[in-house]
């Protein structure tokens, strides 16, 4: 993983509000209020997609973040590569970041359980 890569996406994602990054998964996570809705994996930015904002991937022609197991089953996640877009213009990163960040806002929360 390329630290400077790293970076460059936080510094751009700082520009939309406060976030936080973690390590997991040999990747970053990335988060806002407390959710993640961005990971970086294998130097590429995903952002956090769901019923609502999925097309918006899919017409940008941007895949899911996928991997596999040792038994070569393959999972897809509700993560997609962010466009070129995102990069280019600040606006784009407002943009797709803010679709990202509703998408986690959306997603159910798993019950936190008592110790």
């Amino acid at each position: 993983m390329s630290y400077s890569f790293v970076e460059e996406v936080l510094h751009r994602l700082e520009q939309t509000g406060e976030v936080s990054s973690r390590r997991m998964f040999g990747g970053v996570g990335i988060f806002h209020a407390g959710l993640m809705f961005a990971l970086i994996a294998d130097n590429e930015l995903y952002l956090k997609a769901d019923q609502k904002s999925v097309h918006f991937f899919e017409q940008a022609d941007c895949p899911p973040f996928s991997y596999s197991k040792a038994n070569g089953k393959v999972f897809k996640m509700s993560y997609y590569l962010a466009p070129e877009s995102f990069f280019e213009e600040l606006d784009e990163t407002i943009l797709w970041s803010k679709r990202a960040q509703d998408a986690a806002l959306r997603a159910p929360r798993r019950p936190v359980k008592n110790k």
